[in-house]
């Protein structure tokens, strides 16, 4: 006699929530984590206007030149300094000028590192801070960040940051001594 044998069924999964779950998981995870934004270097771009542009003479002394070389030197008016040093010597050019039209005129070899290129300009963008922090101190009685809008926009009016930026190229045109390059 055969015994016919009974083939069970296997139980099926509800699987109406895990769509549920699964979109729950998603939005905690956005909602808890955080994206970290790279932080850059805030810079004013000339117009795209050639005609828009305005001729301004500056006298030598309201400039302060900054360079640094393919080896990684730093010199401030042909001097060599180090960052920390440039730092002190623009926050003192920049307040001895009576009138804010200073520029600190930045100029890099090609063979300049990233590295020294941003150790320079931390140090020029946190000689302006101290400066407009301790202006905001004396004003106001508060620091900076603290300000509104009308201290600040007065804050950077007396001390705005005017900075022009260039490639050294002279360097590669100069002949050696000996013969010609």
């Amino acid at each position: 006699m055969l015994f016919h044998r009974k083939l069970r069924e296997l139980p099926e999964l509800n699987t109406t929530s895990t769509a549920d779950i699964s979109f729950m998981l998603l939005v905690f995870f956005l909602v808890t984590s955080s994206m970290d934004t790279d932080m850059g270097l805030g810079r004013q771009l000339p117009p795209a206007d050639e005609q828009q542009q305005e001729q301004r003479d500056i006298s030598r002394s309201d400039v302060l030149q900054v360079r640094i070389d393919g080896s990684d030197a730093l010199y401030c008016d042909n001097q060599p300094v180090t960052a920390e040093e440039l730092q002190q010597q623009v926050e003192s050019f920049v307040a001895s000028r009576q009138s804010p039209r200073h520029v600190i005129a930045v100029e890099t070899d090609r063979q300049t590192s990233y590295q020294a290129y941003f150790e320079m300009q931390n140090a020029v963008v946190a000689a302006y801070a101290r400066l407009r922090d301790r202006l905001a101190r004396n004003r106001y009685g508060k620091p900076f960040r603290r300000c509104n809008s009308d201290e600040r926009a007065a804050i950077m009016e007396r001390y705005p940051q005017r900075i022009s930026e260039g490639i050294a190229i002279y360097h590669e045109a100069q002949p050696q001594k000996g013969g010609v390059k």
